[in-house]
Formats: structure tokens, C-alpha cells, sequence
């Protein structure tokens, strides 16, 4: 079973054989590394790494990640994919609302380290009645959703599809504008896919409640930088909180470093205990599948793209 796991390649690797006892697993560093395996897991990270090592062999090929925009879907020919869809979700979810509630309790401004000018005066909100506009409900969308009606926040959500939202409570939002329009805080939960690309552009900014809070835990390239930037220093957004920018990293000198109204975190929302086991978790269970000829689960929609 051949492995390319990137920059992260030798965790990935430690990772999988300790979920996955008895099975072989070869790093895929080079072709003939790979030769001879059916099956390729990969982060995806690296487009022309992975297109050298995905041999006419490879029946099914799982992206160690939600996100597929990295991986050359163009190429796949009739080969299965899958991806670790819902592993990070409810992690990125505890961040999104971490992050609302910053906004909303003023943090990290409200803690001091000095003698203020009045003390048990403050002017906090909070996320009980506020509207939480979700744009995409997918696993990650679906997670916020559920921890923002538990602190009786108001959800709406946009996706493109005709499907369901799926979780009871939110309503569905007819149009983009009309979801930009009404909300307080902003969640983007959507794929990276062409139909997304700067989905978030200066028309958008403009739909947008003013004073929003803008958060983005989806891909960097769903968002016009500048026209975020615009809005923010037109006073349209209240505040960006970014986990993911375009590129990454971004170039030391890039006005989102430093900007007052941007908290920019080194795409990390999906950090913590338990994410890499239900990583690696979804693909062993996968494994189980393909090798007793069960269909897999989390397939990727090649034509969506997710």
C-alpha cells in the first residue's frame, strides 16, 4: 500500500501503520517505490508528486484530508476516491465558536494588565439571538450549526445543491445575498472548487450586514483578499478571522499580518486530540471495506469535485 504523505510524510506513515497493524505500507517517493500497490493514500499537497507515483495499478486512491482541491481529480480515470470527509469537522466547529465568542466578549481586549478606568463597566455581546450565516453545511457547516443553536443563536445556511440542510433548526437561505445580508457572523464552510473560487468577492462584501463578522475555516481561494480588505477599512466588516488566506503562507509583508481588524491563525482550526485518529480512523475502516469488496464510504464527487 503506498503512502505519499507530503511534507508530513513520515508522521503519516508512523500514523497509518500503528492504526492499521498487519498491513504494508511503502512510502511513495518515487515510482518505483509505489509499484505494485492498489491503493495510494495521500494528503494531496502536492500535485505533481502524487501524479508521478498514481500508476495504471492504483484502484483507489484516499485523500487523508476533506478538502480534494489539491488533488489532480482530472486525471483519475475510473479510480475510486475518498477522503477523510467529517474527521476535522467538529474540531474547526469548537474554533469557529471560539472565535464568535471572542468577538462577541471582545477578547482578547477585555483582559487587562493595569488598573482600567472603571471597573464592571464593559459593553459585551453575545451569541444568543445573534444570525449565524452558514455558506456551505456540509460536515464541518453541520457541526457549527449544532453548537450554535446550543448558545440559541439564529442559523441560516446557503449551499448550491437542492439537498437538504440536514440539521434541524437552520433555515435554509433562498440566495448568497439574502444569507450576507441578514447575518451577524459569517462561517465559510464551503469546497474549494471553480464554482467557488472568490465566491467572496467586492460584490459580496458589499451584500454583507454591516458590522459582520467575517470568518473563513474553508479554503483561502473562496475569498478576493483585496476585496476583504476594502470592507474591512470601509468599516462593512467588523472583523476577518482567518484560518486559511491565499497562498499559504502568506508573503511576510501582506497587510493581513498586523491589520487591526484580522485575526489570522496558520490554518490550524482543525488541530486537536482526536482529528488524526478519526483520520486515520476513516481510512482503516475504508481498508476494511476494499479489501472484503464493500463499497467505500466518502466518495468524492469527481464531477462537484468534492
Amino acid at each position: 500500500m503506498a503512502v505519499h504523505g507530503g511534507r508530513f510524510g513520515e508522521l503519516v506513515l508512523a500514523g497509518l501503520r500503528a492504526m492499521v497493524p498487519g498491513v504494508d505500507f511503502v512510502a511513495a517517493d518515487s515510482p518505483e517505490a509505489a509499484a505494485g500497490a492498489e491503493v495510494l493514500a495521500t494528503m494531496a499537497d502536492e500535485r505533481d508528486a502524487v501524479l508521478a507515483v498514481l500508476h495504471p495499478g492504483i484502484r483507489w486512491v484516499h485523500v487523508l484530508a476533506a478538502g480534494v482541491d489539491g488533488f489532480p481529480l482530472d486525471v483519475v480515470g475510473d479510480r475510486v476516491v475518498t477522503c477523510s470527509r467529517g474527521a476535522s469537522a467538529p474540531a474547526i466547529a469548537e474554533f469557529v465558536l471560539a472565535a464568535m465568542l471572542a468577538f462577541e466578549k471582545r477578547l482578547p481586549d477585555s483582559w487587562i494588565v493595569a488598573p482600567p478606568p472603571a471597573w464592571n463597566v464593559a459593553d459585551l455581546g453575545g451569541l444568543a439571538g445573534r444570525r449565524l450565516g452558514l455558506v456551505g453545511i456540509g460536515a464541518i457547516g453541520a457541526e457549527v450549526a449544532r453548537r450554535a443553536l446550543a448558545f440559541d443563536m439564529d442559523v441560516s445556511a446557503f449551499r448550491r445543491r437542492p439537498d437538504p440542510v440536514g440539521v434541524e433548526g437552520v433555515e435554509r437561505a433562498a440566495t448568497l445575498e439574502g444569507l450576507l445580508g441578514d447575518a451577524d457572523h459569517v462561517v465559510v464552510a464551503a469546497p474549494a472548487t471553480p464554482a467557488t473560487h472568490r465566491l467572496f468577492d467586492a460584490g459580496a462584501f458589499a451584500a454583507l450586514k454591516p458590522g459582520a463578522h467575517f470568518v473563513n475555516v474553508a479554503r483561502g481561494t473562496l475569498v478576493d483578499q483585496d476585496a476583504l480588505l476594502e470592507a474591512l477599512d470601509a468599516g462593512r466588516v467588523a472583523l476577518a478571522t482567518l484560518d486559511v488566506c491565499d497562498p499559504e503562507p502568506l508573503p511576510a509583508d501582506h497587510p493581513f499580518y498586523g491589520h487591526p481588524k484580522v485575526r489570522l491563525s496558520p490554518h490550524i482550526s482543525w488541530s486537536a486530540p482526536a482529528t488524526v485518529r478519526r483520520t486515520f480512523g476513516l481510512f482503516a475502516e475504508n481498508l476494511e471495506r476494499f479489501r472484503s469488496g464493500r463499497p467505500v464510504s466518502g466518495t468524492v464527487d469527481l464531477e462537484a469535485g468534492y
